[in-house]
């Protein structure tokens, strides 16, 4: 499936026949060991050898299980925003410190507070940390329209994102799909 060019950071390499996307999820243990060997130990040699034929995408997938995984998602999102050549890194230092947005660790904080640890976590990478957070943070007040469900300022470009997942049928999260064959992990 095409990237939406306010994406093309999701994108490892680009201009290549084949694609391999990799749906993941930041709060599952499988995605991260997903990540953890293609980041580390093949993304280097696809970019070294393949990066003509090879281009690889990482989908977001939202897993409703875990309840923080869309306040992480939308943090990857306001980082795409902000700078998309950071967009691999941030997910390897989300990846890194998974276990710190998982339920017992996340349970007794606001929404915006754990936005304010993730744009910290952003800036880990060299983005602006009052940058990031200003595209997270969900107001106290209603809508000028009256509304109570305003979301934040990457909502809907992390529905987009969630629909590119239902589109293809992607079941779960740790599925990949090379050049639409799609195998889940």
């Amino acid at each position: 499936m095409a990237l939406a060019p306010k994406f093309a950071g999701q994108a490892l390499s680009s201009n290549a026949s084949h694609t391999l996307e990799l749906f993941l999820d930041y709060v599952c243990p499988f995605s991260k060991k997903q990540f953890d060997t293609f980041y580390h130990d093949v993304a280097p040699i696809v970019e070294q050898k393949y990066s003509d034929k090879l281009q690889v995408i990482f989908r977001q997938q939202i897993q409703p299980w875990h309840p923080s995984s869309t306040l992480v998602h939308e943090a990857a999102v306001a980082v795409l925003r902000t700078d998309a050549s950071k967009f691999w890194p941030f997910s390897a230092a989300l990846f890194d410190k998974q276990t710190d947005y998982f339920d017992v660790n996340v349970v007794n904080e606001t929404r915006n507070q754990t936005y304010k640890r993730l744009a910290k976590l952003a800036a880990g990478v060299g983005l602006d940390e009052s940058k990031i957070y200003s595209l997270l943070e969900i107001s106290d007040k209603p809508g000028q329209d009256g509304s109570l469900n305003t979301g934040n300022q990457v909502t809907n470009d992390l529905k987009l994102l969630i629909k590119a997942g239902r589109l293809v049928g992607v079941p779960t999260n740790s599925t990949c799909n090379l050049s639409f064959l799609r195998r889940s992990l």
